[in-house]
């Protein structure tokens, strides 16, 4: 997807349980990089934007160490699957369902995203 003008005013929102969030503008994501958002709650949220403009957000906490770090983690394909990579122990996680591709025991939340237009004011 080309982006133009008319969809950088677009809102990235994730399904919680209480509804759609708005978590950031879509130009504040950079292709191939992550981004923690704060959600209601106090967690947080990895939102990744990949090279092909799709969307994804997962739980930002790394299970195996506890620290919220999945958003700095290096993002890449495994055998047709997108992942993250975890900064510190390198674990890598599904960026679709959250599953931990190295350890089939450990998972993390995955969120739905989509994009919205701006409410009008």
């Amino acid at each position: 997807m080309t982006l133009t003008a008319e969809t950088t005013a677009l809102k990235v929102q994730l399904e919680l349980a209480e509804g759609w969030f708005t978590a950031c503008d879509l130009d504040a994501l950079l292709p191939g990089r992550g981004a923690a958002v704060l959600l209601p709650d106090g967690r947080q949220a990895a939102l990744f934007r990949d090279r092909s403009d799709r969307l994804y957000a997962i739980d930002n906490r790394d299970p195996f160490t506890g620290a919220a770090v999945l958003s700095r983690g290096l993002t890449g394909t495994h055998e047709g699957r997108p992942f993250v990579a975890s900064p510190l122990l390198k674990q890598r996680f599904d960026l679709v369902g959250g599953e931990c591709l190295d350890d089939a025991s450990v998972r993390v939340a995955a969120y739905a995203v989509r994009l919205a237009r701006p409410e009008p004011a």
